[in-house]
């Protein structure tokens, strides 16, 4: 006999995963595109407003995931400027507001880790003749870790969202329970809501397991990378 009796039609939780995944991993990847780049230009340049720049950056990592949701979805709603994409409960909605919510983790944790470098190697680049792109790349090389830090706090805040995603994507599955918007936090919510606490842990199990399995990816692409 089962410990647990699963309520799960055909294929729910495997759309339910990909969706997930979907959303997440391609509002990292975006967010990845951009946020490193800007960490690596304030890494490298002084000007006016920097500090400024950096303090809305860190208080980014702090901000309120149903503010961000509420945001997106006034930007896609039909009053408002993205209206006439018809995004809204889509995933790409979800992805836009997983997008922003990815950025200021990554940006901040990857120019911290790209500051953190002493000068020792900076100056040790110059001296053996190299460029201003060689002594990047140099750092650049020295921060990998942190940056892969980064990208991984990233991709923990997205797949770990449930406000905005519940605002932007609405939860919705289809009829035969086919998931179009929902995620594995907005399903587990729902199930704990309705008493299914078997169900909603078991979805909580695969949550995890997603998240330890792509951190293991990426550990292991590092220590490639070394040798």
């Amino acid at each position: 006999m089962a410990l647990v009796d699963l309520p799960f039609r055909d294929g729910y939780v495997s759309s339910i995963v990909y969706v997930s995944l979907y959303v997440s991993l391609i509002a990292v990847t975006v967010s990845t595109l951009f946020s490193v780049p800007v960490a690596i230009f304030l890494g490298f340049t002084d000007f006016p407003g920097k500090g400024l720049v950096k303090s809305v950056i860190n208080t980014g990592m702090g901000f309120p995931s149903v503010v961000v949701g509420l945001v997106v979805l006034f930007a896609v709603s039909n009053q408002g400027p993205l209206g006439s994409l018809e995004l809204i409960f889509t995933k790409e909605a979800m992805i836009m507001s997983q997008f922003v919510l990815a950025t200021p983790p990554i940006t901040a944790i990857s120019l911290a880790a790209i500051t953190g470098v002493g000068d020792d190697v900076r100056d040790a680049a110059r001296v053996l003749g190299g460029t201003r792109l060689d002594v990047a790349l140099v750092v650049l090389k020295e921060a990998r870790y942190g940056i892969a830090t980064a990208i991984l706090a990233g991709f923990g805040r997205a797949i770990s969202e449930v406000g905005s995603v519940l605002i932007v994507g609405g939860n919705i599955t289809s009829a035969d329970g086919i998931s179009k918007t929902r995620t594995l936090t907005t399903a587990i919510q729902l199930e704990a809501r309705q008493g299914q606490y078997g169900t909603a842990m078991v979805l909580g199990a695969v949550l995890v397991a997603l998240v330890l399995t792509v951190n293991a990816i990426v550990v292991r692409l590092g220590d490639r990378g070394v040798r």
